[in-house]
């Protein structure tokens, strides 16, 4: 009889440690305090001194100069630094780098040197390196073979390697052939632009396509609105946005004409990926709609453009800041260049913003708020406010006066995790070998 009932005991015990397992990722909850000398708060462009973060089981618990530190937590000393959430890209390849080196910064040829599984290992790295300088969100829009996209978000969400939330879209979703031209030879015997893009020409390819990047685990979806002359007209567009919404997602649309760019305004769609073709008209229609740009703003530098598209597109950027048309930091910085992370070429983006005369507040907005915003985030993460995820970075300096600040990430911590520290790397407590938040969802 005793032998049954302490055999009882002993699997409730169990039981109930698996249930705190399962829930906190571990038996005993730890509590961290941070000290931040100066809070960035970027939703109002102002800084508080001295303040306190707790952050617990992920996320942050706390915030304030007078809260309680319980005993036994670990404290984080951040007070010579300035503190804020995560920055986002809104618009990047992690899965795709092409290279000077073999195929001459043309990604139709890294696509047929690269095969999927090679991309996800790189897009891991990439990820890395991207929440190295600071971002802990990115969208990653299309562009990554077969799904190497979900592959790597996954692998984050399961807490086997260290990354931004991804926000992916899956397969790139356009008209006969996406951004390529083949040959009929490869096109119609191979279909070799698949699986970078995903053909829809008619209402039923479309609603099936949108409904094969959900099954393989988009989380937002990308059409390539004009990029071929059968482009797809404003009635094809509300069908995307509408097989969307019925999994409560969102459309965004490679944008390549003016044209285009009236149909997708005209359609509602969500956000316009790339600026070449918006003009002081379509900023006005997206400002009075809402519709968020991701215009990718190339600097000019030693490695990439020229003087006059850069001219043209700190023209574009300028104007859409005077139409207040609703704007993210967006980069679609899917090139190596040798000698700097990809973190440290789309922090390189700051250039365009800085030579468009948009305040530092204003950028630094457009990294934070807008982007959680965009990427539809900002009720589980990115805000330092209590109950939402602990996503943290710092930096030396004052990123409120000088948006360069950021060019320095000292401290990235994501999801309650420490990720940099002192300007190093520490990935360890991020590697597992099986799933620690649970089964894996696509």
């Amino acid at each position: 009889m005793w032998k049954r009932l302490f055999l009882r005991r002993c699997l409730l015990a169990l039981a109930a440690a698996f249930v705190l397992v399962s829930a906190s990722g571990s038996l005993f909850a730890q509590v961290t305090a941070i000290r931040a000398g100066r809070l960035i708060d970027p939703e109002t462009g102002t800084s508080a001194a001295n303040q306190i973060i707790l952050v617990e089981d992920g996320k942050i618990r706390a915030v304030g100069a007078n809260v309680d530190v319980p005993a036994g937590a670990e404290t984080i000393d951040l007070s010579g630094l300035s503190v804020l959430p995560g920055l986002v890209d809104a618009h990047n390849h992690l899965a795709l780098t092409y290279k000077k080196m073999p195929e001459n910064d043309i990604y139709y040829f890294t696509y047929v040197l690269d095969s999927t599984p090679l991309r996800a290992i790189q897009a891991v790295s990439n990820g890395m390196q991207m929440l190295s300088s600071g971002f802990t969100i990115v969208r990653d829009m299309g562009n990554a073979g077969n799904y190497a996209d979900t592959a790597l978000r996954v692998a984050i969400e399961q807490g086997w390697v260290p990354g931004p939330t991804i926000i992916n879209s899956g397969l790139i979703i356009g008209g006969m052939g996406g951004q390529f031209w083949p040959t009929p030879e490869m096109a119609l015997d191979h279909n070799i632009v698949y699986p970078e893009y995903l053909d829809a020409d008619t209402p039923d390819e479309i609603i099936k396509a949108v409904r094969q990047n959900i099954l393989f685990g988009a989380k937002v979806i990308k059409i390539m609105v004009d990029s071929k002359p059968y482009g797809y007209t404003a009635d094809e567009i509300r069908l995307f946005i509408d097989e969307a919404a019925k999994s409560g997602m969102i459309v965004e649309g490679h944008v390549e004409t003016p044209d285009g760019a009236r149909r997708a305004i005209d359609a509602g769609i969500w956000s316009i990926a790339h600026s070449e073709a918006l003009d002081d008209e379509t900023h006005k229609q997206m400002a009075a709609k809402g519709i968020w740009r991701v215009g990718t703003e190339t600097p000019f530098t030693e490695y990439r453009g020229s003087q006059e598209e850069f001219d043209k597109t700190v023209a574009g950027l300028a104007n859409a800041y005077e139409n207040n048309v609703p704007l993210t930091f967006s980069t679609d910085a899917d090139y190596y260049v040798p000698g700097m992370s990809r973190g440290e070429v789309a922090i390189d983006f700051l250039l365009t913003w800085k030579a468009a005369g948009i305040p530092a507040p204003e950028i630094l907005k457009a990294m934070t708020i807008n982007g959680y915003k965009c990427s539809q985030t900002e009720n589980e993460r990115g805000p330092i406010k209590p109950g939402l995820a602990a996503d943290i970075i710092a930096v030396p300096g004052n990123p409120l006066e000088d948006i360069d600040a950021l060019r320095d990430v000292q401290f990235v911590m994501k999801d309650g995790l420490v990720f940099k520290q002192d300007g190093v790397m520490v990935p360890e407590k991020f590697l597992h070998g099986g799933p620690v938040n649970g089964w894996r969802i696509r």
